[in-house]
Formats: structure tokens, C-alpha cells, sequence
């Protein structure tokens, strides 16, 4: 290799290594992209039906979403943070009385498989696994209140994550005002040969993300309405704060649906056992409705990603980007597979593989 070749490959290294160093930076740039283009999504819709000027729909849009946003603040947001509150403090002595009615199905069962005498004797192995003394049932109770805590984010930093909510919005505000400017700036950093395909591919993804965007809002909205409507016929208490967890977690695949479970199902479980049962049944019904029926309705032009990629990619960019990855896992695996078939497939492998047969 040359010098100038080393150089190219010394400074790629190096870019990489900076980027990695600023991972978290890049992670919220990449929100903030992904908040413009919802953002740019609504303006394109605003502006064709009313058939105005980009500029008049997205002052419309961003008054909009202002006034939404007030409406959520004013109406939601209240009742939501006072049943969270008290929805938080259940899980921990739902827990606490799952554990008490396993233990005594346990000897309710030793003594009908061995007899009485010999039900604490044969099964005092498997009884050791379960803490028995009220203190190990509260230290139970504890560390899984203070989990759900920082699995959530309550024990975070509040005044960085305020930082950095204001960087991703002001960010996204700019991207949305002018978003060709921003992407010609992208299509730039690319080598002259390829910009032109490289714009093409920037919109592929553009495309992907917004219809990935609009199916998880009617998606989630489904979710939380039909939660909310299944949750108070059967009579079951914080309405609000589990039919709003259903449609927020809604947005993460996989874990998401199964996290949003939990907290119906211990308020349930302190009210009657059944109601437990009859909640899992439901989530499970909406699940299916929302997986069958809601999604491949609204979502006939968006990627198809396959379940084991999705997976995947909520493990990994959970590894290297913390929550905030798991959040935008979806997204960065919607983009990732449009750059992979359309760059390395399409215009990488599939003319090396032409050159192959010819030659």
C-alpha cells in the first residue's frame, strides 16, 4: 500500500475511534433525526391534504403538536403520574403475595403427593430457593421496587435527561425546518461517484422510517385504547396509568408487550387472583389483535423485519447504547437493513458476483 493509502485507513481508524468515544452524542442525533422525520411526516400530510405551502403546514403541524402537547400536560399527564406512583408501590407486594401463594401451593401439594409428615422433608430443598421470613419477602419486594425504578429511569439523573431532551427537540426543530439542506450536507461527506445513489438511498430510509412511525402510532394508540376498555370492564384499578404504559411500551418490540403486563396484573393480583388471569387473557387477546390484524393493516409498505433481527438488534444496541438504544432499536435495524440491501447487496455484491460469472 501506499502512503496516501495508509493515511486513508490511519484516519478511518480514527474516525471510528471518535465516533465511538461519542456514542452517546451520535445515539441522540440519531433521535433527533428520527423526531424530525415524524415531524416532517406530519408536515407532508398537513400540506397535501390542505394543499398549502411547506412552510404554512409546518407552522400548522408544530401549532398542533403544541397544542397536544398542552392537552397531555393539562389532562394526562396528572392522573398518569399520581397512578404511576401508587402502580409502582403494588408491583413489589403483588410480588410479595404471588411468592406466599406459591409457597403454600407448594406444601399444599408435597402433602398430597408424600402425606403430611413428610411434605417439609421432601420438598425442603426446593423451599430453601423461596424466602420464607417476612424479611426476606420485604428485601424481595425492595430490590424489586428499586429495579423497576431504574429500569424505568426514575433514578436517573433528571436534570442531564432534561439536557438532553432539550438537545434532541432543538436539534429535530432544525432538521425539520430545513431537512434538504441537512441531507445534501450528508450526501457531501460521500465521494462524488456515489453521491447521487447515496441521496437515493438517504430517501429509501426516510421512506422506511416513516412508515415504520405512523404504524407504531396507530399501533400503540389500538393498544392503549383497547387496554383502557378491557381493563374497566373487568373492573380493574389505575386505568389510566397501565392502558398509557401499554401504549408507550408498545413502541419497543418484544420486551415492551411483555413489561406492560406486569403492572395490570399485580394490581389484579391484589384485588382477586381471577382478575389476574382474566388481565393476562386480555393482553394476550390485544397482542394477537395487534399483531395479526392492527399492524399489517397500517404497516403494508413498511419493511419487513424478521423477529430474530429484531431481537438481535434490541440486544446489541441495548449493549452499546444503554436504554436509550433499546428505545431506537427498531429504527436504527429499519435503517440498517435498507443500508445493507440497497449498499452492500445491491451495489457491493450483487456486481461482484456479475463479474465473477462473466469472467
Amino acid at each position: 500500500m501506499k502512503f496516501g493509502n495508509w493515511l486513508g485507513l490511519a484516519g478511518t481508524i480514527a474516525a471510528i475511534a471518535l465516533l465511538w468515544s461519542l456514542r452517546d452524542v451520535v445515539v441522540q442525533v440519531f433521535a433527533a433525526i428520527i423526531l424530525a422525520m415524524a415531524i416532517c411526516t406530519l408536515v407532508g400530510f398537513v400540506g397535501q391534504q390542505l394543499r398549502c405551502s411547506r412552510q404554512i403546514a409546518l407552522l400548522l403541524s408544530l401549532s398542533g403538536l403544541l397544542v397536544l402537547l398542552v392537552l397531555a400536560v393539562t389532562v394526562l399527564i396528572p392522573p398518569f403520574a399520581a397512578q404511576f406512583g401508587e402502580l409502582i408501590t403494588k408491583v413489589p407486594a403483588a410480588a410479595a403475595l404471588l411468592l406466599e401463594m406459591g409457597r403454600g401451593a407448594l406444601r399444599h401439594g408435597a402433602q398430597m403427593l408424600y402425606g403430611s409428615q413428610n411434605a417439609a422433608l421432601d420438598l425442603s430443598w426446593l423451599q430453601q430457593l423461596l424466602p420464607g421470613s417476612s424479611e426476606g419477602t420485604a428485601a424481595l419486594a425492595s430490590g424489586l421496587g428499586g429495579g423497576l425504578s431504574r429500569l424505568l429511569g426514575l433514578a436517573g439523573n433528571l436534570g442531564g435527561g432534561l439536557i438532553q431532551l432539550l438537545f434532541v427537540v432543538a436539534v429535530s426543530l432544525m432538521v425539520a425546518v430545513q431537512p434538504t439542506a441537512y441531507r445534501d450536507v450528508a450526501v457531501l461527506l460521500v465521494p462524488s461517484f456515489y453521491r447521487r445513489r447515496f441521496r437515493r438511498v438517504l430517501d429509501l430510509c426516510g421512506s422506511a422510517l416513516s412508515n415504520w412511525m405512523v404504524g407504531v402510532l396507530i399501533s400503540s394508540c389500538c393498544v392503549a385504547l383497547l387496554s383502557g376498555i378491557g381493563l374497566m370492564l373487568l373492573g380493574v384499578k389505575l386505568v389510566v396509568a397501565n392502558a398509557l404504559l401499554a401504549g408507550l411500551l408498545n413502541v419497543i418490540p418484544n420486551v415492551g408487550p411483555t413489561l406492560s403486563t406486569v403492572f395490570p396484573i399485580s394490581v389484579a393480583l391484589l384485588d382477586a387472583p381471577w382478575k389476574a388471569l382474566a388481565v393476562l387473557g386480555l393482553y394476550i387477546v390485544i397482542q394477537h389483535l395487534e399483531s395479526y390484524v392492527i399492524t399489517p393493516s397500517v404497516m403494508q409498505h413498511q419493511l419487513k423485519l424478521l423477529p430474530g433481527l429484531t431481537l438481535s438488534a434490541q440486544f446489541l444496541f441495548t449493549v452499546l447504547f444503554g436504554p436509550l438504544g433499546l428505545l431506537l432499536a427498531l429504527p436504527l435495524a429499519v435503517c440498517l437493513q435498507v443500508v445493507v440491501r440497497e449498499v452492500l447487496i445491491h451495489d457491493v455484491l450483487d456486481p461482484w458476483k456479475r463479474q465473477r460469472l462473466s469472467a
